[in-house]
Formats: structure tokens, C-alpha cells, sequence
């Protein structure tokens, strides 16, 4: 009778135990926009002068500056060199209004 029991029981709850069985993939692709400084307000946001028109790009938590041969600039630096006026590359994750920058590359060495 006990087995009988514990037999019902578990084909009961079987079902919900597997049940919660998932999986989720997230796939993260960065990717580049360039342009022409048009404003910058540093911590907050980008907006370059691209071929297809302005296009805002929001900073993430953290962003890196660099010059095109790749040498990492330093706060002072970044202060003086990046500014309205000067060509640059970004690369983002996201799409739309939600295009996170996590490195700004400064047309000039």
C-alpha cells in the first residue's frame, strides 16, 4: 500500500519537476559607429555626425579611450582631445536608444 502511495505521489509531482526545466542564451555583438563629434558630454553621451545623419550613443558603466594606433589616454587627455570637431570611432553594444558605448577611438595618434 506504502509503495502504491509513493508511486501516485511521484507521478503527481513528476510533470512540475521537469517542468521547470530552462534554458536561456544571450548573445551580446559589438559593433562600430564613426563620425564627427557634434556633442559630448563625457559619462553621459556621444552624438557623431555620421554619412546617414547624427545618431546618439549613451556610455556604459565603464568606457576606454584610445588613439587609432591603440595607446589608452588618460583622464587630462581625454579632457583636451575629445571634443566637438574631432573624428572618432565607437564601439557599442545594442540597438536603437539603447547603444552602449565601451570605447571611444580618437582618429588621431
Amino acid at each position: 500500500m506504502k509503495q502504491l502511495l509513493l508511486s501516485i505521489a511521484l507521478a503527481v509531482v513528476a510533470p512540475f519537476a521537469w517542468g521547470q526545466v530552462s534554458q536561456t542564451t544571450t548573445t551580446t555583438t559589438t559593433t562600430e559607429g564613426n563620425g564627427t563629434i557634434t556633442e559630448f558630454t563625457p559619462g553621459n553621451t556621444i552624438v557623431l555626425r555620421e554619412s546617414s545623419g547624427p545618431r546618439t550613443y549613451h556610455f556604459g558603466k565603464t568606457v576606454t579611450y584610445v588613439t587609432r594606433s591603440g595607446k589608452t589616454l588618460d583622464e587630462d587627455t581625454v579632457r583636451t582631445r575629445v571634443k566637438v570637431g574631432v573624428p572618432v570611432r565607437v564601439h557599442y553594444v545594442g540597438t536603437g536608444d539603447n547603444m552602449m558605448v565601451d570605447r571611444v577611438i580618437v582618429d588621431e595618434d
